[in-house]
This record gives C-alpha cells, structure tokens and sequence, in this order.
C-alpha cells in the first residue's frame, strides 16, 4: 500500500472517530428549543470534504453513527444522514478547484454556498417529521413551522455550519501541509 493511501486511511479513521466522539461528548451544545446545535460536529466532516470525496462519505457515516450511538432522537440522526449531500458535493467542488481554500473571498464563498446546501438538505428531512407528527417535541409545534423549521433548523444550521466551517480552516492550515 503507497503511503498516501495509508495516510488518507488513517485521516478518515481519526475524523470518523473525532464525528462520532463530538456528538456523544462535548459539552458545547447550544439549544435554541425546539433545535439544538453542537459545536463542532461538523468539524470532521469539513476537514475529510478538503481531503477528498471518499473521505468525505465515509466521515458523515462515521458522524452520523455518533449521533445514532448518542441516543439522539431520529430527526437528529437523519439529519447528520442528510450532510452526506453537501459533503459529496462539496468534495467534489473542491476537487476540481482546490484553490477555493486559499483565497478569502473564494473560501467564503464556498463555506456559504456548502452551509446553505447543508441547510436546505437539514430542512428536507425536518419538513416530513413536521408535517406527519412523528419524532419531534411539542416545541417544534408550539414555535410554527415557519419559526422551528425555517429559521431555527435552515437558518440556524446555516450559521452553525459557517462556525464549523472557520473552525475546521483553522485545522486544515497546518494539516494540509502533510495531506499534500
């Protein structure tokens, strides 16, 4: 096996145990009834989407399994299912355009347009556990469709992916240097 492969084994090993370790056990959890957001959680997912695609896939499953194995309620787990759709797409944006992460307003620019892809698929999943009644707290009915799904799940997964976003840039400086 050529040591890149063995590296990129490795690194998605390491950022799938880091996205299952988050959810389970970081006390920085932000909840904004009915949503809630850990900080963070999206840090592994980020850095594997600037390794490649394959890692990329292969971190949201590990994270997803992280909220699975948290006891989260179904709604949660689906939606850390549903970023499998912004990682891939992301990854392979990336792929084709690696400069995307050097240059400040490129870089922003992908981080809104992969946040604002991450929140549309996070809203996709919220919106049938709404509407039939299931898997959801009575605060989510109590604060409206429009104040729980849009602001708080679109919106505000917009923002926490933004933060996640800057977090895992800050990892990925000094990272990069021995990915590459």
């Amino acid at each position: 096996m050529k040591h890149n492969k063995l590296l990129t084994i490795t690194l998605a090993g390491l950022l799938c145990a880091i996205g299952i370790i988050i959810p389970m056990f970081s006390p920085i959890k932000i909840v904004l009834e009915p949503a809630s957001f850990t900080l963070a959680s999206h840090v592994a997912i980020f850095v594997a989407m600037f390794i490649s695609p394959t890692v990329a896939i292969s971190v949201t499953l590990g994270t997803t399994l992280g909220f699975l194995l948290g006891g989260f309620p179904i709604v949660v787990v689906m939606r850390a299912f549903s970023q499998i759709i912004f990682a891939t797409i992301g990854a392979f944006m990336l792929k084709k355009n690696r400069e995307w992460l050097g240059s400040g307003k490129k870089m922003f620019s992908f981080g809104l347009l992969t946040s604002l892809i991450h929140a549309l698929g996070e809203v996709a999943v919220v919106i049938p556990f709404y509407f039939t009644g299931t898997g959801l707290s009575a605060g989510y009915y109590d604060k409206g469709f429009f104040i729980s799904v849009i602001l708080l799940v679109g919106l505000g997964t917009m923002v926490h992916s933004m933060v996640d976003y800057g977090i895992s840039l800050a990892i990925w400086k000094p990272l990069r240097k021995v990915v590459a």
